[in-house]
């Protein structure tokens, strides 16, 4: 990373989030592209969605990304009763002073699971919008800052699952990624019998990091050079997925603004000074696919038409040649 943009050098850069990847990794077996992409959102400071059916170490995922950064964490079970003010916060009136007190609401804390997250009512999930996206929350007219770094975990159930609402393309948008965590291979699942009949694995897990050393990460990332051939073809592929007949909603400008952000922290942890069309087409799905919506009637054997689309678009916009950095 360039000196001048931050102190941390490349050298520290990859020995801290190499900690960070070997921490999360012990709990999470044979998954390293979902910690992988983890660590991408916090860094670039966004917010992972993950998406899968229960059981498959979702939550359990947050949780080992959490313990392994020095930070205040805070999980949040949604579910259908659950009010908006459990999210946000409170005004609550204090008889002796005669004012209301603002009682801080669950989302206050540097790292915030939101488990389950499409099981609560639109109500309380639109609860998060101003907090993922502002990095603050407003209660009877005040604004209130929230911590620095900040990250929302959340995770929800297929849409088939009994008791689910579908989050809305607003809410949906806010996410930088959206991951599947897949069910782990025979190995991994028969090692998780053998050690965790005993022991818990997040108990064992220690902070490799420190809430300020995530601080200097997000800021050496930014750093990043991005060529201005580079965010053509970023633009380019969003501009694809807004005109591609196989696609109802294309991606938003906020979506095009997160896939350079994300490529730049994915350069950064190979360990590169500068962003390359590969990075962007690496990150394309993750970071694009939530937030698209197939045509009507579009159906492809084999493959999710949004993912199918995705890939298309990859093998027909113009890779930018002899980059300039």
């Amino acid at each position: 990373m360039h000196q001048d943009a931050s102190a941390m050098t490349a050298e520290r850069f990859a020995e801290q989030t190499s900690a960070i990847l070997d921490s999360v990794g012990k709990v999470i077996d044979g998954k390293a592209d979902a910690v992988r992409s983890a660590l991408v959102c916090l860094l670039a400071e966004g917010h992972l969605l993950i998406e899968d059916v229960p059981g498959v170490g979702k939550t359990m995922l947050a949780r080992a990304l959490a313990a392994s950064v020095d930070a205040t964490v805070r999980r949040i079970q949604f579910t259908p009763d659950l009010l908006p003010g459990d999210v946000t916060g409170v005004s609550v009136y204090n008889p002796v002073d005669r004012e209301f007190e603002f009682k801080q609401g669950a989302i206050f804390a540097h790292i915030v699971i939101a488990d389950e997250i499409n099981r609560s009512s639109p109500k309380t999930q639109s609860a998060l919008l101003e907090a993922m996206e502002e990095q603050q929350v407003t209660v009877d007219g005040r604004t209130h800052p929230l911590p620095d770094p900040f990250l929302v975990v959340a995770t929800q159930n297929p849409l088939e699952m009994e008791g689910t609402y579908a989050l809305p393309e607003a809410q949906r948008d806010r996410f930088m990624m959206r991951i599947s965590m897949g069910y782990p291979d025979a190995a991994a699942e028969a090692l998780m019998l053998r050690q965790r009949d005993t022991v818990n694995p997040l108990a064992a897990i220690r902070p490799v990091v420190g809430s300020r050393d995530v601080s200097a990460l997000i800021e050496a990332a930014r750093a990043v050079h991005v060529a201005p051939s580079i965010e053509e073809y970023a633009v380019a592929l969003a501009q694809a997925t807004r005109s591609d007949p196989s696609l109802h909603l294309g991606a938003s400008p906020r979506a095009t603004l997160q896939l350079v952000r994300a490529a730049k922290v994915w350069a950064a942890l190979d360990a590169r000074e500068f962003v390359i069309p590969d990075d962007l087409t690496a990150l394309l799905v993750p970071v694009f696919a939530h937030r698209l919506l197939p045509a009507r009637g579009v159906h492809r054997a084999g493959a999710q038409p949004v993912e199918a689309a995705l890939a298309q678009i990859i093998d027909r916009v113009r890779v930018p040649v002899a980059t300039r950095l």
